[in-house]
């Protein structure tokens, strides 16, 4: 943007930027050919993010939900099943499960992270389940299988994964990751592909840190169960021939997504760098308005990829947070809701769920605000005195 227009311009709410090699890269992909799910490309995108999340490998996807899905599908989750979700996520997560024929089972969350509570989880797990001699955990009410535990990264907040693992193996569930936006993040030093979730599922939309435009991947340490995944993504195809020995899908990433993904991940320090710099400047710019707003969760143990930078609103009635995101967008500002809570989406209001105190009381009271990682530092004032001024005018 030029800054001398700023007043004139609308201020995106995430836009990527694509100012690496991703041009020369799509190039290279048009002048070979390989502009299909095979291709230099994508074996090199897949080793760079299973570098950058410190997991043992990787397998490119064409969407973070199909890769939540076949990971799902890779560790046995199935028709009938139940899988331990938290309310306050993105509903892809919740519709990865029911790709599967199985069920979310919605937990809320930890108010000072927004992750999957730990506590919450050991709590309902003791009261709700219980385990039949071959060691299957069954949920007592409805009779049906309890087949893993999902937790999110929230917004790229590393979850509480030691505990939510002690909890899950300690009755025989696999833990997958929604790690969508975290690339880049740690927990007490160590990426998220490497805090010990069976596999974590990273997305590479067109708003994440990353982009390939679309895409996804799936990264673990267990060999045989990435190849699993990697077979079922890829049509379950047995040899060169048209011979496929189960119901597979067809969810191969394309080189033209890989080479975008490549140029990306070259700069994968410097991106979510910027991304935290933005959060750190609305943090500080905001610190004296305790009196109207709370900012989002930074806890000491972990370093977030802080994706989506905003505040919450404290509690008050949802008129005056509906009023403050329009009048950003009056002055061009791009302000957005938070997600709404799974059990309150049509699809989910009949899946079984915990009481939703945390998640009911905080979604509406986020307002997300302008964070692309090429955000101009004039822009960024100009939102905050935006802010500034609708809070206190």
């Amino acid at each position: 943007m030029n800054p001398g227009k700023e007043s004139l311009l609308k201020i995106p709410l995430a836009v990527p930027d694509l100012s690496g090699n991703e041009a020369r890269y799509l190039n290279d992909c048009i002048t070979s050919t390989f502009v299909s799910s095979v291709g230099p490309f994508v074996d090199r995108f897949e080793a760079m993010v299973a570098q950058a999340s410190g997991a043992a490998a990787a397998v490119a996807v064409c969407s973070g939900t199909c890769g939540l899905h076949a990971a799902l599908t890779a560790l046995g989750v199935g028709p009938g099943d139940l899988v331990i979700v938290p309310s306050l996520t993105f509903i892809a997560s919740a519709n990865a499960v029911a790709h599967c024929g199985a069920t979310p089972w919605l937990v809320d969350v930890d108010p000072h992270t927004w992750n999957l509570d730990p506590v919450l989880l050991q709590q309902v797990l003791t009261k709700e389940t219980v385990k039949r001699t071959d060691g299957t955990l069954l949920h007592r009410a409805s009779g049906r299988r309890v087949a893993a535990v999902m937790a999110v990264h929230t917004l790229g907040l590393p979850a509480a994964m030691e505990a939510i693992l002690t909890v899950a193996r300690s009755r025989g569930l696999p833990v997958i990751a929604d790690a969508a936006a975290a690339l880049g993040a740690t927990r007490h030093g160590k990426p998220v592909g490497a805090l010990g979730a069976e596999l974590s599922v990273f997305s590479f939309n067109g708003n994440k840190t990353i982009t390939c435009g679309g895409g996804g991947a799936v990264v673990g340490e267990d060999p045989e169960l990435l190849a699993r995944v990697r077979h079922l993504t890829t049509t379950a195809r047995v040899g060169s021939g048209y011979d496929h020995d189960m119901v597979g899908f067809n969810y191969r990433m394309t080189s033209l997504q890989a080479a975008v993904g490549c140029a990306q991940l070259e700069r994968l320090e410097e991106l979510v760098a910027a991304k935290r710099r933005i959060r750190a400047h609305y943090d500080e710019a905001f610190a004296d308005l305790g009196a109207w707003l709370i900012p989002f969760p930074n806890p000491a143990d972990s370093a977030g990829a802080c994706w989506f930078s905003g505040f919450v609103m404290h509690r008050d009635n949802p008129s005056r947070v509906e009023a403050l995101r329009a009048g950003l967008q009056e002055v061009g500002i791009d302000a957005r809701p938070f997600w709404k809570p799974i059990h309150q989406q049509p699809p989910y209001r009949e899946a079984p769920a915990t009481p939703q105190p945390v998640s009911e009381e905080l979604w509406w009271r986020v307002v997300t605000l302008p964070c692309s990682t090429n955000l101009h530092p004039l822009d960024q004032r100009r939102v905050i005195l935006a802010v500034r001024k609708l809070l206190k005018g």
